[in-house]
C-alpha cells in the first residue's frame, strides 16, 4: 500500500511551502502534480528565442520576501540555488503625456517625489500612511492566519471596533476608522492628492489584487500595497521565477518528501467521514494517514474530486456559484537592446504602469468587465534583464507586458476594430490585440517596436489549459471582490482552510489570503496540521 502521512493535490508554491514545513517536522508527504514539473505559476521558459528566459506567469515576489516562510527557509533555499535580486524603485507610472512618477522604497524619497509633482502632495501622502500605520501590523499579521482562528478573530475585532484603554469594545460597539477603509474605493483613498500622476501610480495597483479602483473595498489596498512594495521591493529570482519552485521542491525532497509529476488527481476517497486516499486518473491510489490537502478551487474540490461523496447542500450550491474574475494577457518580448525610457530612472523601476490617467485606467477596466477588449489597454511593463542580465544574451533584453483587464472570453471590441468570433483567443485575435498593446508601449518607449525580435503571447485560454484552478483563464483563482473575499473565501459556508471533512484542507489562490506568490495559505495550513488539528 502506498501510504503517506499527508497527500497534497497540486504543487504550486503554497503546497510546496506547506510540504517544506511538514517534511521538516518529520511527516511523510506526497505531492501529486498534473503538469510536468512542480511550481504552478512559477515557470520560466525560453518562449521567444534561444537564450531568452521569460517568466511565463508570475515574475516578482515582494509579499513572499516579507512573509514568515521566506524567513524560516531563506538559508535552506539559498543553499539550493535561490537568490533574489531587488530594486529600490519597485514601481512607477508613465503617462501618455510624458509625465512620470516613481515609487521609491524610502518614505522620505517617496514624499519628495509626490511633492515634486504637486506641492502639498508630500504631506498629503504622509497623512494617508499615518492614518493607516496604526493598523498595518495587525493587517499584515492576518495574511498568515486562518481568519476563523481565535487569534484572527481577536485582531479583526480590534481592527473594526473602537476599544477603551483596557482593550474592551464595550456593550455598544462603535466602528473604528479602519472599518471605513473596508468600504472605501481606491479612488477615494488617493482623492486628497492633487497630482493625477501620483493618483494613477498608487490606485492602479489594486488591479494586481483582483480589485478595481472604483470597487467598494479597494481603498484599504492602496496604502497596504504601497507599504508592501516599500518593504519588499520588486524582487525577482536570479535565473527566473521558477528558481523559487525548484529550490522549494528540492528542499521538500531532501527532507524526505515525494513529488510525482504528470499525475492527475481524480477522486478523494472518503470513509467514515474522513479523507483517506487520493485516486489518480492513471489508476493509482495513495493513502493518507493524517490529512489530504487540495490546492484547488472549491468548484474543482467539491464538484469533481468529491463528486461521489454526500456533502452539505449549502457547500455544493456555493461551489457551483463560485465566480471567476477577469482574464490576463501577458506579452513576452525578446529585444535586440534594452528599452530606451525617456526618464532614465525607469531603467531601474521594477514594474511600472503605462496609462493616460486613472480615468483611462478605469475605463479600460469597465470595458473588460463588459467582456469587451479594451480600446486603449493600460498595463504594467517589466524588464527582468535590468536586474538579471543572465535572462538574455549579452546586450539583449526581455520585456513582459501584463494586461489585467481583459475578458476571459471577449464578446466584442470596445474600439470596434477586432472581430472576436466566438470569444476564443484565436491566433488572429491574439495577434491583433497584442499589436494594440505594443502600439501603446511605443508612445512611452521610443525604440519599441523596432527593438522587438521575438514575441510570445499568453492568453486566458493559455492560462485555462495550464492551470485548472484558473477556470476560464482567471490567473487569480476566482474573483476577489468583496462578496468573495475575507471570510467569504473560499465559500461563505467554509470561511476556513479546513473543510467540512475534518482532515481535508484547502490552500492556494481560492483561499485566504488569495492569489499571488505570498505563501500565506501554505504557511497557514502547515501550522494547522502541525498543531495537531485532524
Amino acid at each position: 500500500m502506498k501510504q503517506y502521512d499527508i497527500i497534497m493535490i497540486g504543487s504550486g508554491h503554497n503546497a510546496l511551502i506547506a510540504a517544506a514545513y511538514l517534511t521538516r517536522a518529520g511527516r511523510s508527504v506526497l505531492l501529486l502534480e498534473r503538469n510536468d514539473r512542480p511550481g504552478g505559476f512559477l515557470r520560466t521558459e525560453e518562449l521567444t528565442l534561444p537564450g531568452f528566459k521569460h517568466d511565463v506567469y508570475s515574475a516578482a515576489h515582494p509579499l513572499f520576501l516579507t512573509g514568515p516562510a521566506y524567513a524560516d527557509f531563506k538559508e535552506a533555499l539559498e543553499a539550493r540555488g535561490l537568490r533574489y535580486l531587488n530594486t529600490d524603485l519597485p514601481t512607477g507610472v508613465s503617462m501618455e503625456s510624458g509625465e512620470t512618477a516613481v515609487l521609491p522604497r524610502s518614505s522620505d524619497a517617496l514624499a519628495a517625489e509626490a511633492e515634486r509633482l504637486a506641492p502639498g502632495d508630500g504631506a498629503a501622502l504622509g497623512r494617508i500612511f499615518e492614518t493607516f500605520a496604526p493598523y498595518a501590523g495587525d493587517v499584515f499579521e492576518l495574511f498568515n492566519l486562518d481568519l476563523t482562528s481565535e487569534r484572527a478573530t481577536t485582531i479583526i475585532d480590534k481592527l473594526l471596533h473602537k476599544h477603551d484603554q483596557h482593550g474592551h469594545s464595550g456593550h455598544q460597539q462603535t466602528l473604528s476608522s479602519f472599518s471605513a477603509y473596508l468600504f472605501s474605493t481606491a479612488r477615494q483613498a488617493v482623492s486628497e492628492l492633487k497630482s493625477p500622476v501620483t493618483r494613477a501610480m498608487l490606485a492602479s495597483w489594486v488591479t494586481h489584487l483582483g480589485r478595481t479602483p472604483d470597487e467598494v473595498g479597494s481603498g484599504v489596498w492602496v496604502p497596504l500595497t504601497a507599504m508592501a512594495l516599500m518593504g519588499g521591493g520588486m524582487p525577482i529570482p536570479e535565473g527566473g521565477a521558477e528558481k523559487l519552485a525548484s529550490s522549494l521542491a528540492q528542499l521538500v525532497i531532501d527532507q524526505g518528501g515525494t513529488i510525482i509529476a504528470n499525475s492527475q488527481a481524480e477522486r478523494i476517497v472518503v470513509k467514515n467521514g474522513r479523507a483517506v486516499a487520493v485516486r489518480t486518473a492513471e489508476g493509482e491510489e495513495y493513502h493518507a494517514k493524517q490529512a489530504v490537502v487540495a490546492s484547488t478551487g472549491p468548484d474543482q474540490l467539491y464538484l469533481k474530486l468529491l463528486a461521489d461523496e454526500p456533502l452539505p447542500a449549502e457547500i455544493t450550491t456555493q461551489a457551483k456559484q463560485f465566480r471567476y474574475g477577469r482574464g490576463c494577457v501577458q506579452i513576452h518580448l525578446a529585444l535586440s537592446e534594452p528599452p530606451q525610457w525617456p526618464d532614465s530612472r525607469f531603467n531601474n523601476v521594477g514594474q511600472p504602469h503605462l496609462t493616460d490617467s486613472l480615468d483611462g485606467f478605469t475605463q479600460a477596466i469597465a470595458q473588460g468587465m463588459a467582456d469587451l477588449l479594451p480600446a486603449k489597454p493600460t498595463f504594467t511593463v517589466d524588464c527582468s534583464t535590468n536586474l538579471d542580465p543572465s535572462r538574455a544574451p549579452a546586450g539583449k533584453a526581455i520585456m513582459r507586458l501584463q494586461v489585467l483587464e481583459v475578458p476571459c472570453r471577449p464578446r466584442g471590441d470596445a474600439a470596434g476594430l477586432i472581430p472576436v468570433g466566438d470569444g476564443s483567443w484565436t491566433p488572429e485575435l491574439t495577434e491583433r490585440f497584442a499589436e494594440r498593446v505594443i502600439s501603446v508601449v511605443a508612445k512611452h518607449i521610443p525604440n519599441i517596436p523596432s527593438a522587438i525580435i521575438g514575441k510570445y503571447v499568453v492568453t486566458p485560454d493559455t492560462i485555462a489549459r495550464y492551470n485548472l484552478n484558473s477556470g476560464p483563464g482567471d490567473p487569480y483563482g476566482g474573483a476577489h471582490d468583496l462578496a468573495q473575499s475575507y471570510l467569504f473565501r473560499p465559500l461563505p459556508a467554509q470561511p476556513s482552510h479546513q473543510t467540512s471533512i475534518p482532515n481535508l484542507y484547502m490552500l492556494g489562490a481560492a483561499t485566504w489570503p488569495g492569489h499571488g506568490v505570498n505563501g500565506g495559505s501554505g504557511y497557514i495550513v502547515a501550522q494547522q496540521l502541525l498543531s495537531g488539528q485532524k
